[in-house]
Formats: structure tokens, sequence, C-alpha cells
């Protein structure tokens, strides 16, 4: 098996991490009872968030034996952050994502309990030109790198980060640091939508990802638990190589 695969024990078919990014709370349910036992991880974000009954939703995917990652990038006055993600760590979710400075890491993994915080490197959906326009004075890889290395140190789990970055974190922070990676499409997708720094799901977990973010390849798909079993497919045999 190569040096930089996942070697934590986590099961095979959790590491495939679905995006709920729907419109309602219904058609997220649908598209749950329509994957079935294809999918055992969801995402849930914003949209689903401002559409009704979020927690809802939650207590009924944990019903389904769903595992549950949070993704509301909690972005604001230390303090604050500190008592929603305390908060949420009582509803039974598995992984929050956080989006700040060391304060709001810090308050975030301080109240996290057995919550997983999950720290934003760089979204995927930017590149080398937007961060100038954002007004950083440094590399994609360099600002990835000093997120996660202070993310680590004070206390999160892990970080997002695109599956391009995740050699580089692996080679000077090693594999202590949980890496979940969005922004996995299909080769022949790779241009087709907003994200811009995208990797194959064999090529994100050759490159160390512990866990993938699959949304519109899947949703999108003609038949979506076939979609989700056959990046299944790819994940074991990744897991099952060498």
């Amino acid at each position: 098996m190569s040096d930089l695969i996942s070697r934590k024990p986590i099961p095979v078919a959790d590491r495939l991490i679905m995006a709920l990014d729907l419109p309602s709370i219904p058609e997220a349910q649908a598209l749950v009872d329509r994957i079935g036992d294809a999918v055992t991880f969801y995402k849930i974000g914003l949209e689903l968030f401002m559409s009704g009954d979020y927690f809802g939703l939650i207590d009924w995917l944990k019903a389904q034996n769903k595992k549950i990652f949070v993704d509301l990038k909690f972005f604001d006055v230390p303090e604050t952050v500190g008592r929603a993600v305390k908060a949420l760590s009582h509803r039974g979710v598995d992984f929050a994502t956080v989006h700040g400075n060391d304060a709001i890491m810090e308050a975030a993994a301080r109240n996290k309990g057995e919550l997983g915080i999950l720290a934003v490197t760089v979204l995927t959906s930017l590149d080398q030109g937007d961060l100038r326009d954002l007004g950083f004075q440094c590399d994609v890889q360099s600002l990835v790198l000093s997120r996660a290395r202070r993310a680590l140190a004070l206390g999160c789990d892990g970080v997002i980060s695109s599956g391009l970055e995740v050699p580089l974190l692996r080679d000077e922070i090693d594999h202590k640091l949980m890496v979940v990676s969005p922004g996995i499409r299909p080769v022949e997708n790779r241009l087709a939508d907003d994200q811009k720094r995208v990797v194959t799901v064999d090529q994100a977990f050759r490159n160390g990802a512990d866990y993938i973010v699959v949304g519109r390849p899947i949703r999108d798909a003609e038949d979506p638990r076939a979609a989700a079993q056959r990046a299944q497919t790819q994940i074991r045999e990744v897991f099952s190589a060498g």
C-alpha cells in the first residue's frame, strides 16, 4: 500500500461522505432513501440549514443509522462560536466545520466534546487568482499548510483540504491530521462547475485523504445509488491494493 494512503481505523464504507446539497428537507430525505445503504455518511450545509427543519433532518438521519457532518463553517466572535459548537456537540453529530482565525478554532476545539472539529484551509472553489483578489500574499499550498498546522496545534481534529494539497500535509504534518477532501470529480467533469481545485476519487485517497466529500456527481446522476456504489467500489479498490 502507498505510504500516503490513510491507515486510520475508519470503515471503508464511511470514507465516502455524500453532500446533501438540496433545496428542501423532503428532497434530501428522498435522495437518502433512494441511495439506501450505498452511503453511510452525509454532509448537510447552509442550503438545508435555511430550508426548514435542519435539526429534524439530523435526528432523521441518526434514526437511519447515518453519520452526520454539519458543514456550516462557523465564523464569528470566538465566544459565540464556542457556545454554538457546545450546543451542537449534544446533537450526536460526527463532524462540524469552522472557518476562522486562531481564537475561533481554539474556542471550537475547547467546546467540542465528542464532536470532530474540521478547520477549513482554502475552499476548493478558490484558486491562486482568487487568493490574490482576497489580499493573500502567499500561494495556495503555503496557506493550506499554515492553517493546517495551526488547527492541529489548537486542538482541532482535522482540516478540509483539496486532495491536491494532501501530499504536502502528509509530508509536513504526517498522518495524525484528519483530512477531508471535497471537490471530488470524475475526470470528464473537472471544468463543468464552480470547483477549481479538484481530484478524482482514486487520486484523493492515493494522495492521503481520510475521507472524501462527493455531491453533484452522485446527486445529479441518472441513478444516484449506482453512482454512489461506483464510488464505493473505487474506494475499496484503493484500500485493498498492495
